[in-house]
């Protein structure tokens, strides 16, 4: 009997052809218009962006932290999922993506409102996007510095810490980065740059506060 075809494979699919020069915002509101009734796998989502998708997806991946939208269970795999894109960009190579990932599904209502909030989101943000500081986005050291950036930005999102900011200052970063990359924008990531930076600021202070913390519990036993 022939086995049928794996769902999860989204080898052969062929993506949705959208215009190489659209802007995200339009991207995720025409997607958000197709999402099918059964939802989709992130590595169908991946298909469907197409060309640009390893940083559209970056982005989108960011949305839940940044706006009121609850997706149960999301930091771990949205975190690892810019981890291992900003892998991709620091080695300029298709990054690898575990199977266990690329099956994981969103649901319709879940997926379309991911899709309809980023286009709200990024339509604001495009309106002080565009090309200038280009010195900023082009070059292999430069390139692999951003990359560089965008994993440290997935990993501490997923870090399992339940303080304020502690999911939305690392999603800004890889917002910004992500964002500043694809439009050829280095304002944008200049930006990125600092986001990154106010976040291990915000994590290296929690650390200390803590050992304080605990030195001082310590103390008093």
């Amino acid at each position: 009997m022939t086995p049928g075809p794996d769902p999860h494979d989204t080898r052969g699919m062929v993506p949705t052809r959208l215009p190489a020069d659209q802007r995200a915002s339009a991207v995720f509101a025409e997607l958000a218009r197709v999402v099918p009734a059964e939802g989709m796998t992130l590595g169908a989502l991946l298909t469907r962006l197409g060309e640009r998708g390893e940083l559209m997806v970056c982005m989108v991946s960011t949305v839940p932290f940044l706006l009121p939208l609850s997706i149960p269970g999301s930091s771990v795999p949205f975190g690892l999922l810019i981890a291992l894109q900003g892998l991709g960009l620091l080695r300029h190579r298709v990054p690898w993506l575990p199977k266990c990932l690329l099956a994981r599904r969103l649901t319709h209502v879940h997926l379309e409102a991911l899709l309809a909030k980023g286009a709200q989101l990024f339509s604001r943000l495009e309106r002080f996007i565009h090309p200038r500081l280009l010195t900023l986005t082009q070059g292999a050291p430069l390139r692999r510095i951003n990359g560089l950036l965008l994993v440290v930005s997935g990993l501490l999102l997923m870090a399992p810490l339940p303080l304020p900011f502690s999911n939305t200052l690392p999603a800004y970063g890889a917002l910004l980065l992500a964002a500043g990359s694809l439009e050829g924008d280095g304002a944008c990531i200049l930006a990125g740059y600092v986001m990154v930076l106010l976040t291990l600021v915000y994590f290296s202070v929690v650390a200390v506060l803590g050992e304080v913390g605990v030195r001082a519990l310590w103390s008093y036993l």
